[in-house]
């Protein structure tokens, strides 16, 4: 079993394509690319921890049918665009604010937004992310996991270490 993280994806917002310059036609493509490329890496039994803003301006129907069609068993770390029906009305494994996981014996904590410091910040503790869709980096162990960070796709612990310099970790 591997553990995933991402964020941000948005499903069913057509103006989020423009705001971050996003490679779609609109929202049908950005959809079907973003289910495609999740299920390329996530098998399904993988831990995938979703940090945030699943989706916005989609009906409960269509956020249903895109979590149902996603691999992985998934968490979701609410974010600002994460409505009630989308953090009660899905079957998430579990729904928080804020997270802390041990992922291959490393702390992570995990919240929607960027913190300045976390629980263990000086005892090698990793924050992931989400919010700032690839347009500020973190500081210390802190990376942004969203798909416009990262070809808009999943990313494991490993290649989180990797982009933050923390390769000796993997």
């Amino acid at each position: 079993m591997t553990t995933w993280f991402t964020a941000d994806t948005h499903f069913g917002h057509a103006n989020v394509i423009h705001m971050n310059k996003r490679p779609f036609e609109g929202v049908a493509e950005m959809r079907e690319v973003l289910i495609s490329n999740w299920n390329a890496v996530v098998a399904p039994d993988d831990e995938v921890w979703h940090l945030g803003d699943f989706a916005y301006k989609a009906s409960a129907a269509e956020a249903g049918h895109v979590f149902d069609r996603l691999n992985g068993r998934k968490h979701l770390i609410a974010g600002n665009h994460d409505s009630l029906t989308i953090c009660t009305g899905m079957d998430w494994q579990s729904v928080s604010d804020l997270r802390e996981i041990a992922v291959d014996g490393v702390r992570v904590i995990l919240c929607h937004y960027p913190l300045l410091e976390w629980k263990a910040y000086f005892r090698q503790s990793v924050h992931l992310f989400g919010h700032v869709h690839g347009r500020r980096a973190g500081v210390g162990r802190s990376c942004d996991v969203g798909v416009d960070a990262w070809g808009y796709r999943p990313v494991t612990l490993p290649e989180v270490l990797a982009r933050i310099g923390d390769a000796q970790n993997e």
